[in-house]
């Protein structure tokens, strides 16, 4: 069985470092806490759980804490987690399993990371990470934010999840950072103009964000899968400014790099939707339906384009077709995934009326 070291930097983290490290204390043979700086009770907690506490000071580079908390490790492989960050019981019995069966020849497992889930325990976003690798291979971190760990050699995809259970975001943190690279006068990688135009994107900076995607696709270098989600995004900003020409012509350039997303294809859909083209809508939307997410893909995804998203978007094409049998028949399979959203339940209660069941029509789709 090989043995694991828990690596992890932290700053004021009492609200959710203990639930952190009561899903995987028992599953890891060594807790390493970097504190960069806490005011609460972070330091604390850690303490109740491991004697190594150790301290740096914020540089503003998050890949620098991350490598000085990999250095105290001294175990086989180190595994590292946010506070924020949790293993469902299902994946502390996957990594157990998986710690007992471990060839020692691989460098690297990658695992799933549920950065988000809806109401229902739907998975909203998920991608991989490397997230269990060898000690000594020293393997480095880099970038000041959305850092990543360079990573070579034997590496195996597992199917166990990491789920994120953030209580708060971080505002503006991000953007902070990169504005010293900026007044620094560093060099943007592709990678950096797409983190950066995604960080002013969530704060609501659309025409910056724009600039960032076009500057990330017009380098020829870079990750396709960026370029593919540059496209995307970049739409999502020209539709939240009301230009929806720029909004399409973004989506379909995101084509050029690959086999059309069921995240692109939903976006038409929609876009055709909100001009009551409900033909050209569910084109879209059963397109999106034939794509599969890749188990083993490392760029984003976002189940529900995939699975009820679309059935709940036909619902009401077809609704507006005047096609009711399929319109319920595409709500049900929404309702799989979605028992009790109300809306969906409306929707069901709507159909059946239209298709024979006596109850009261309060319509609901628009």
């Amino acid at each position: 069985m090989i043995t694991i070291s828990l690596c992890m930097i932290v700053k004021n983290e009492e609200e959710v470092l203990a639930r952190c490290l009561d899903t995987v204390k028992d599953l890891v043979d060594e807790i390493n806490i970097v504190d960069t700086g806490s005011t609460d009770r972070t330091v604390e907690i850690a303490k109740q759980y491991t004697d190594r506490v150790f301290f740096f000071p914020w540089t503003g580079n998050f890949a620098e804490a991350r490598n000085k908390s990999f250095e105290y490790a001294t175990k086989e492989y180190i595994l590292y987690l946010d506070a924020d960050d949790v293993l469902l019981e299902e994946d502390q019995i996957k990594l157990q399993q998986l710690k007992k069966t471990l060839d020692p020849s691989v460098d690297s497992v990658s695992m799933y990371y549920n950065a988000g889930t809806d109401e229902f325990g739907n998975v909203t976003l998920r991608y991989r990470r490397n997230r269990l690798v060898k000690r000594e291979k020293n393997f480095r971190w880099y970038g000041d934010v959305h850092q990543y760990l360079s990573v070579s050699g034997k590496i195996i995809n597992a199917d166990i999840a990491v789920t994120h259970k953030k209580i708060r975001h971080s505002v503006g943190r991000a953007l902070g950072i990169y504005a010293n690279k900026i007044a620094r006068g560093d060099k943007f990688t592709p990678r950096d103009f797409f983190y950066y135009g995604n960080e002013l994107r969530e704060n609501g900076k659309y025409e910056q964000a724009i600039e960032s995607y076009q500057n990330n696709l017009a380098m020829q270098e870079g990750w396709v899968e960026d370029k593919i989600y540059a496209c995307i995004y970049m739409a999502d900003c020209y539709r939240f400014l009301g230009d929806f020409a720029n909004e399409l012509t973004a989506l379909f350039k995101s084509f050029e790099y690959g086999e059309p997303k069921a995240e692109a294809a939903c976006r038409i859909g929609y876009h055709f939707q909100r001009k009551r083209e409900y033909k050209k809508a569910v084109f879209w939307y059963e397109l999106a339906l034939t794509r599969k997410p890749d188990p083993d893909q490392w760029s984003f995804s976002y189940p529900a384009y995939y699975t009820w998203y679309p059935h709940l978007q036909l619902c009401v094409c077809y609704y507006h077709l005047g096609d009711f049998q399929k319109s319920y028949e595409h709500n049900e399979e929404a309702r799989k995934y979605r028992p009790e959203d109300h809306n969906v339940l409306h929707n069901k209660q709507l159909l059946e009326s239209k298709l024979g069941i006596e109850q009261t029509e309060t319509a609901n789709l628009s």
